[in-house]
């Protein structure tokens, strides 16, 4: 059996093909209340990816989140072959579990092409270097004096190595007039393998777990008690740049707008020399739980 975390990322990536354009995928049985948005929005990337000859990387994807996911049930990916140009290939994939539809995709697929031209901004600002940083469990050790075993079990479990630039918040104090940005470093625990798609979907799994971190820093501390339950609805990734999920990246984050339930995040992924790889904007739901 299959401990790594990171090898576990990997097969689950690994969907069944069980028709020439439907795949189905694994759900693992989790103590989570829906299937995490990450594992579904990757494993529709690996369902769109597999449709294509492989030769032209994904270069953006739009996805909505209609329903949650049960955990333990395996999720169905029907693709559409929208189009096979010279250039551009576009694929909508729509994820479907117990007969009903609970998300779709549309990916677009681009051959490279030299422009004669390259602009970048530069990143917002300089951070420390992920060594310097504690990894988020060792934080948690550090304040609590100790790992509660949910946690530990889910440390265990965790494909990625998640290191805050900013020191975790834990009260209210803390969060005073603190401003709606975030910023992690990243990298899967353990070798992906070779195959360029792995990485971009392995990615597209990472994108989802902090970028609404964004949205609730003025709000409430993102350790502790939690006030409000939080949902992603859509999610959008542009990718610039080829990169490696099993090394460290820069995931710098920030809300420019949280009104009427919904927050509206955006981030963008770096490479240790500064290149920007990946952008993605996503918008959250967000409701008071009740008695907070």
């Amino acid at each position: 059996m299959t401990t790594n975390p990171a090898e576990r990322l990997v097969d689950l990536l690994d969907l069944e093909r069980i028709e020439v354009n439907i795949f189905r995928g694994r759900s693992p049985e989790e103590s989570l209340q829906r299937v995490f948005g990450g594992q579904v929005a990757g494993q529709a990337l690996v369902a769109a990816g597999r449709t294509t000859d492989g030769d032209r990387p994904v270069h953006s994807l739009h996805a909505y989140f209609l329903r949650p996911g049960r955990p333990g049930v395996p999720i169905v990916y029907d693709v559409e072959r929208v189009r096979d140009g010279r250039s551009f290939t576009t694929r909508r994939v729509t994820a479907v579990q117990q007969g009903r539809t609970i998300f779709n995709l549309t990916a677009s697929f681009h051959r490279p092409e030299e422009a004669g031209f390259e602009h970048q901004l530069p990143p917002a600002r300089t951070v420390p270097d992920p060594e310097d940083l504690p990894t988020v469990a060792d934080e948690v050790r550090e304040h609590l004096g100790g790992l509660p075993e949910a946690l530990e079990r889910m440390a265990r479990r965790q494909p990625f190595d998640i290191r805050y630039v900013d020191r975790l918040r834990w009260t209210q104090e803390e969060i005073k007039d603190a401003d709606p940005r975030s910023a992690v470093w990243m990298r899967a625990v353990g070798p992906l393998g070779d195959d360029p798609l792995v990485h971009t979907c392995a990615l597209t799994y990472a994108s989802d777990m902090t970028l609404l971190d964004a949205v609730r820093i003025p709000v409430e501390p993102l350790w502790g008690p939690r006030g409000f339950d939080m949902a992603s609805l859509d999610h959008a990734m542009w990718f610039h740049r080829p990169f490696r999920a099993d090394e460290w990246f820069l995931y710098d984050q920030e809300s420019p707008i949280a009104t009427g339930g919904r927050g509206l995040a955006r981030g963008r992924i770096y490479d240790r020399q500064g290149q920007l790889l990946v952008s993605v904007v996503q918008e959250g739901l967000f409701r008071r739980l009740d008695g907070a």
